[in-house]
């Protein structure tokens, strides 16, 4: 590995990292499956984490890679799904961080034509924009399918991956981690409404009047990183 310096401002990335891989993994979103990078800012390099990561988690599993996909720190190898982190970072300058994972319950709504999954509870509307599905079902193993899927997530906050996981983003680690709490508490609500009957679907500009002022106040963000404080410690 090359003679990668951290300075404090990624050090503490890393610090914020290492909590939210172990809040989501003892959450059982990324049990086995997923990662989680972010942007270092005022950079060209982001942070990834390795291929094959339990629940343990040091800043040395962290890798970091340049603009070129060049790995310059960290040790270990490269998630397979790399090219999300990849080409959403190129495609996306307002994105500074990115969780893909396997949600059950979000998964579940690409693989039903009977519905569609939106906001059906308040924190839902945070995804009042949409939420694009990826049709292919397949590892986004390759650059060409990276592309693909950050040309299908387009402007949005996350996308859903057809038979296989979601891909969501967010302005800081924070913001993203919150982003996947609760686009899979949403999923839930959803499931369990359409078990019961026909869904109650929030209203489209009710949706997005909702997540303007969710998004202002960054009340969600903090109360989900909260609880990532006090659960993200080794």
């Amino acid at each position: 590995m090359s003679n990668h310096t951290m300075p404090s401002t990624e050090a503490t990335l890393i610090d914020k990292c290492m909590k939210a891989w172990r809040f989501l993994y003892r959450r059982g979103f990324i049990e086995g499956f997923g990662h989680i990078s972010a942007r270092i800012p005022g950079t060209d390099t982001y942070m990834l984490t390795r291929h094959s990561l339990g629940r343990i988690i040091t800043p040395d599993d962290m890798l970091v890679y340049d603009t070129s996909g060049k790995q310059i720190g960290g040790k270990g190898d490269k998630p397979g799904e790399a090219p999300i982190h990849h080409e959403i970072y190129k495609s996306r300058p307002d994105v500074m961080s990115i969780v893909h994972y396997h949600g059950m319950h979000a998964t579940a709504f690409t693989t039903t034509q009977a519905h569609t999954l939106k906001p059906i509870h308040l924190m839902g509307t945070l995804f009042a924009d949409g939420l694009p599905i990826y049709d292919d079902p397949r590892l986004v193993s390759t650059t060409e399918r990276g592309v693909a899927l950050a040309r299908a997530l387009g402007p949005h906050r996350a996308a859903l991956m057809r038979a296989h996981g979601s891909v969501v983003t967010g302005g800081d680690v924070e913001e993203c981690v919150t982003g996947a709490f609760f686009l899979e508490e949403n999923a839930h609500r959803a499931y369990l409404a359409c078990t019961l009957g026909q869904p109650v679907w929030m209203d489209d500009a009710e949706a997005k009047a909702a997540a303007a002022e969710l998004i202002r106040s960054r009340g969600p963000i903090r109360r989900v990183w909260a609880m990532v404080e006090i659960e993200g410690v080794e």
